[in-house]
């Protein structure tokens, strides 16, 4: 593992076998941003013969569709795709976008990946633990975990299973679970525990990661949902013991249902019955402080994603303007949204985009 400082100090590995470039893109969800790739698998991965450097900044630029950002610090948001929002115990947000790690502290937008030198990959997911670091994980570049002064980076060469981080968790033991386009890995403080199909997950292409209140660790995948009690690995299906697809999100709210969102839809688990909510593309759910459900979710009619309300009766539709992605809500109640374009805040009466007003 390398850990990174400000960007006179940066430190490099190069890979003498060459880099990966890994552009996401799922059924339901078409990235829209100029520059970026889409295939029709839930992970396509190329190589490139050999890692970029760009001149001015002297970083490896290891994808060519990163997006520069204009401004290190600014007072406007991201303008291209942003996958996953966290708040942290301090009340900052951090944003996982095309345009690297991203902080907003209530009044300025933070570029740590240009300020403080880190690899120019796209970063696709956010964590922090219960000792108060920050965990991103990128598409291709591997994880990072920033501690509060710097930077350090694991990546399979330190043990991670794969170099694309696509979820985490950490369990009520401290353990940090990283589901990677490889399988997963589980870091204990010192080293990761790798899991692939050959010890019984349903793919090795993970999507999400949660726990229960019982201390099964459930894990969706491109090819279906497995739980963990610890020792094995036992696949969840639905009816007729047909396997999910493409489940991209498990959630457990605060009485103890179990949410799973795939491609096949909605559904609500209760401990003794599954049930089928919607057929729509579920690509994210979040529960907020009153109980009510926020979902990223397709609509036959409505081109991409949506974000969708669902207070446990009826459906409503809230914003169609830009396809959703990752949803959290903040102390004031305030619930942020990250979309293709950027990121969004409804403070219960409108919407800012936080875009760069000076165009």
């Amino acid at each position: 593992m390398i850990k990174f400082k400000r960007l006179d100090h940066v430190q490099i590995r190069s890979n003498p076998i060459g880099l990966l470039l890994i552009f996401i893109a799922s059924c339901g969800e078409t990235d829209q941003t100029p520059g970026a790739v889409s295939t029709p698998q839930n992970i396509g991965i190329e190589t490139s013969p050999a890692p970029y450097i760009q001149p001015e900044m002297n970083v490896m630029m290891a994808d060519p569709t990163f997006v520069m950002s204009k401004d290190t610090i600014a007072t406007y948001g991201p303008h291209s795709i942003t996958r996953s929002v966290l708040m942290d115990n301090k009340g900052n947000l951090w944003l996982a976008s095309w345009q690297g790690i991203i902080r907003y502290d209530g009044t300025n937008f933070t570029n740590f990946t240009l300020q403080e030198g880190l690899r120019h990959f796209h970063v696709f997911s956010v964590l922090e633990d219960k000792n108060g670091n920050l965990w991103f994980g990128t598409i291709g570049g591997g994880l990072y975990r920033y501690d509060g002064r710097s930077f350090t980076l694991f990546t399979t060469e330190d043990g991670l299973v794969g170099n694309a981080v696509l979820s985490m968790m950490e369990d009520n033991l401290g353990n940090i679970w990283f589901g990677t386009g490889e399988g997963v890995s589980r870091h204990d403080g010192h080293a990761f525990t790798n899991f692939t199909t050959e010890l019984g997950l349903s793919s090795n292409s993970i999507n999400t990661i949660t726990q229960d209140k019982t201390g099964s660790i459930w894990i969706g995948s491109q090819n279906g949902l497995c739980r963990y009690d610890g020792n094995s690995f036992v696949k969840f299906t639905k009816d007729k013991d047909l396997p999910f697809y493409n489940v991209r999100s498990i959630i457990e709210d605060k009485t103890g249902i179990i949410w799973i969102g795939s491609e096949d839809g909605l559904y609500r688990y209760d401990g003794k019955s599954l049930t089928q909510l919607t057929t729509n593309f579920t690509g994210y759910i979040f529960e907020d402080k009153k109980g009510i459900l926020w979902l990223s979710e397709s609509k036959s009619n409505i081109p991409g994603m949506t974000l969708t309300r669902y207070d446990g009766k009826t459906f409503k539709l809230f914003e169609k303007s830009t396809q959703v992605f990752g949803i959290t809500e903040d102390r004031s109640g305030n619930i942020w949204f990250c979309t293709a374009n950027g990121v969004g805040r409804y403070d219960g009466k409108s919407i800012n985009y936080f875009t760069d007003t000076s165009k």
